[in-house]
């Protein structure tokens, strides 16, 4: 049989969040109360400005100390330094795109090959029609470690800003680009 069989498509990643990831207290990283939490609200649009309304955002995060109760942390896991802190939220999007997490800023890390990186949370989005999670980081203005991050400095310069969080009345404002013109810078990993 000299005949080559073609390939199928992947599989994308969604639509999973309706049959089992909807986790009802996901956007609350810190609970609600918590001294200096904040919200970080955004919106999720697709290549042509249309909102994404069956998609789900993912966050991880140090404490405000830069540590992580978790064992793949170099210096050793730790109890976090805010009561109620989980390190982790999930929020699905609204019908206009729209996602939520409440959670407080986290410290300053060590980077792996030395430096410090800036604070930030790493997110995931997950959504119908996409192959694989996107994943990408949200810093926050005004950071001075900003300028050394060792992840951020390797972004063109022109693109950092979509990997900036934008001051909100309750927070901070992220909003997420899939694809074309002002696209948010993913990572591969």
């Amino acid at each position: 049989m000299t005949e080559r069989l073609g390939v199928t498509p992947a599989q994308t990643v969604g639509p999973y969040l309706h049959i089992g990831l909807r986790w009802a207290d996901g956007a609350y990283v810190v609970p609600e109360g918590t001294p200096e939490a904040f919200w970080i609200r955004g919106r999720i649009v697709d290549g042509t400005g249309a909102p994404v309304p069956d998609a789900l955002v993912e966050s991880w995060q140090a404490d405000p100390d830069g540590r992580f109760d978790h064992p793949d942390d170099p210096r050793g896991a730790r109890p976090p330094s805010v009561a109620g802190f989980r390190g982790f939220g999930r929020a699905e999007t609204d019908p206009q795109g729209e996602y939520a997490l409440l959670t407080v800023k986290p410290g300053p890390l060590p980077a792996p090959e030395g430096g410090t990186e800036a604070p930030h949370l790493t997110v995931s989005v997950l959504g119908r029609g996409l192959l694989h999670r996107l994943v990408t980081r949200i810093y926050f203005p005004g950071e001075p470690t900003n300028a050394t991050d060792p992840v951020l400095r390797t972004v063109d310069p022109d693109r950092r800003d979509t990997l900036l969080a934008r001051p909100a009345p309750d927070g901070y404002r992220f909003d997420i680009r899939l694809q074309g013109e002002h696209e948010t810078v993913f990572f591969a990993l």
